[in-house]
């Protein structure tokens, strides 16, 4: 059994008959290869010319998404911090093609798919209405005059006219994806969407400038940050949970936080099902490191390099080997300014990744995560989640029911655990 089983590339839910199934071509997957030439390249911190901007949400993308043609695509965005002047990323950094995009637009949320009357703001890049992203790259929208509140919902629509080809995107987003045929990107009501999915599709970011915030906690991981099995549309995964502790604090809120979870995604070797991306080592500097305005990022990663055996070159998996893929990312994010919080890794006991070997790795590593000494600071999540009565088990009224993945009271309670004093460093 995998922690994170295979989702279906592309089958939408349907309204009233609309059936339309989009599958793009497969690809070879080559992250490491996906270049960014200087019309679209960008900071590592994705900063402009003010040092307040922020992340508000960035969720991690991979290839192996669905194709579209002649298409909106509105989509879901729960910002975790307040702002202004907001900015989008669309990325087409794992597509095979170009993306044409032929209007985008942003507004607030009223409910499901339907936009709050007169907030419906056009986006422009580089002061045009229409933007085609090369393969392999990524633009940053022009600023959009619109006053996000932290927990605020946005809806962002994409109308791309042209058969796009296999799409960059986030498979498992937990949150309702709206589609129909045609630009119906500056509709108000969702009359016309036919169709739903609970993906996301080249959209890698909001960044918002705050008068308030000094930072930007990304917190980094598999299914369990990415929130599998937590509640659709409620936001009810751990980074969202904490985002609520840091906002609920006294004063204006200082640190915002992104979610770079993806589900089945390993620290040292590429996941053979495309949609759970490349390893962290190479997918860290960009999705971590890269985030706009990042101080901290919460390293909480591993439990599918040891359920899988997965070790690098082929071979099997050793303690060893990830505390060296650990330190690798902790050497780059020190470079870079950041300061990185290691996890613990959580028990799984019933699921089908335990065995008494993957135990022992599982074991070693959270001691040296705890004693090492690597980290800037250390949450032990193995410690809040486990059974006390068995510790080799999440405790079950943590447990989904697949023993790995928390409901949504272990997501709060993984939140709880984080002391906020190793964020305001």
């Amino acid at each position: 059994m995998l922690s994170d089983p295979p989702r279906p590339t592309a089958q939408w839910r349907t309204r009233r008959g609309f059936l339309r199934t989009m599958i793009g071509a497969p690809v070879v997957l080559a992250a490491t290869a996906v270049p960014m030439t200087a019309a679209y390249a960008t900071t590592p911190s994705h900063q402009d010319t003010r040092r307040n901007r922020f992340g508000a949400w960035s969720p991690s993308m991979t290839t192996g998404g669905p194709a579209f043609a002649d298409q909106t695509i509105r989509m879901v965005v729960h910002s975790s911090v307040a702002g202004s002047d907001a900015r989008i990323t669309l990325s087409n950094r794992y597509s095979p093609e170009p993306l044409g995009a032929a209007a985008v637009t942003m507004a607030v949320q009223a409910t499901g798919g339907e936009a709050k009357p007169g907030t419906t703001r056009r986006i422009t890049f580089g002061g045009s209405g229409r933007v085609t992203i090369p393969a392999g790259e990524e633009a940053i929208s022009d600023t959009v005059p619109i006053t996000v509140e932290a927990e605020q919902n946005l809806l962002v629509s994409l109308y791309v006219p042209a058969a796009t080809g296999m799409s960059t995107w986030h498979s498992d987003a937990f949150d309702t994806t709206y589609l129909t045929s045609g630009d119906h990107t500056g509709d108000d009501n969702s009359s016309a969407y036919t169709a739903t999915s609970t993906s996301w599709y080249y959209l890698e970011g909001l960044d918002v400038l705050s008068p308030t915030a000094r930072g930007t906690v990304v917190a980094f991981g598999d299914s369990i940050t990415d929130g599998y099995h937590s509640s659709t549309g409620t936001y009810t995964r751990w980074p969202d949970f904490l985002a609520r502790r840091l906002a609920a604090e006294p004063g204006p809120q200082r640190l915002s936080v992104v979610n770079a979870g993806l589900g089945g995604n390993r620290v040292l070797t590429d996941v053979p099902n495309l949609w759970q991306g490349v390893s962290a080592l190479k997918r860290f500097d960009h999705d971590a490191l890269g985030r706009p305005g990042v101080t901290h990022v919460i390293l909480f990663e591993g439990i599918n390099d040891i359920g899988n055996n997965a070790g690098p070159d082929g071979g099997p998996l050793t303690a060893q080997d990830l505390i060296d893929g650990y330190r690798t990312l902790i050497g780059r994010a020190r470079t870079a300014g950041v300061r990185v919080i290691g996890a613990t890794l959580m028990p799984d006991k019933g699921n089908g990744y335990y065995t008494p070997a993957a135990e022992v790795i599982r074991r070693d590593v959270n001691a040296w995560i705890r004693t090492g000494r690597a980290y800037d600071g250390v949450i032990d999540f193995d410690r809040a989640m486990r059974d006390p009565e068995d510790p080799a088990a999440l405790d079950p009224a943590y447990d989904s029911g697949d023993h790995i993945h928390p409901n949504d009271a272990g997501m709060k309670a993984m939140a709880d655990a984080v002391d906020l004093r190793l964020l305001r460093r």
